[in-house]
């Protein structure tokens, strides 16, 4: 369940640099500020914004976060700033304000029902601070999100790590992201790595997660949008066609622009 892509790299590379320059540059800011994980998206994104020539600020930002993420982080941060002059790096530790923060609210429904609220609670901890940096050195937050997830199951959090100012590869596939990332020559160890979000402080994948791999839901995300029905399919690519039909569904609320009462003029 796959379809090779017909992306190309050096051309991508420069018109999302262009793009984010002219931007920038309209916008009248110094750079981008960018939340770096470890993973394969905040590495191709900081790593496009630096080719700008523009500040780049690059945020650690862990909440428990696991040591293989925290050294992944650090190994492209590492590279990244010995590559690029304009590139700098802060790291803020929020793990103290998450735990006071769990001490201040209820906390007493469901056990699975907090759990998942606190880790969208964290995505939108990282997406404040990013927005304090962002306001005191006059950076654009720049969004890591790829195509699948932004546009396809709404694999993010609302006001979180969808809370950005602009998203240079939100129309890039996931798999068109690992080969942008292998063209940059971002560290292998991020390349290699299973995609993660991070949010719950423990091993579990993006996969673990979705129910299917991101090549999985590229495939599905194509059938769909040429107008196949789950009972086009049967077996696995049906398991996956209706997991990807579920969330893009249910999550069309993160996709959908914010939805506005407007009165007629006979109230007004």
């Amino acid at each position: 369940m796959t379809k090779k892509s017909t992306l190309q790299v050096e051309k991508a590379n420069v018109h999302i640099v262009n793009w984010l320059k002219t931007y920038a540059e309209n916008a009248k800011v110094n750079g981008f500020v960018i939340g770096i994980s470890g993973g394969v998206d905040s590495a191709v994104t900081s790593t496009l914004c630096a080719q700008t020539g523009l500040k780049v600020l690059c945020v650690e930002m862990p909440i428990h976060q696991a040591q293989s993420h925290v050294t992944r982080a650090r190994e492209h941060i590492d590279q990244l700033k010995n590559r690029f002059q304009n590139v700098t790096s802060v790291e803020t530790d929020l793990t103290s304000v998450f735990e006071n923060f769990k001490k201040v609210v209820p906390n007493d429904a469901n056990e699975s029902t907090v759990n998942l609220a606190l880790a969208n609670t964290r995505a939108r901890i990282r997406m404040t601070t990013l927005y304090y940096l962002a306001g005191i050195y006059g950076l654009l937050v720049a969004g890591t999100g790829n195509k699948v997830e932004d546009f396809g199951v709404g694999f993010y959090t609302k006001y979180g790590d969808g809370g950005v100012d602009l998203s240079p590869i939100a129309d890039l596939m996931k798999s068109e992201v690992f080969l942008l990332g292998a063209y940059l020559k971002i560290p292998d160890s991020i390349l290699n790595a299973a995609p993660t979000d991070g949010l719950f402080g423990d091993d579990r994948t993006d996969e673990d997660q979705l129910g299917a791999s991101y090549d999985e839901l590229e495939w599905a995300m194509y059938e769909d949008e040429a107008k196949k029905s789950s009972s086009d399919f049967s077996g696995r690519q049906k398991e996956v066609f209706d997991i990807y039909k579920r969330l893009n569904t249910i999550n069309k609320h993160k996709m959908d622009a914010i939805p506005v009462c407007v009165l007629n003029k006979s109230l007004k």
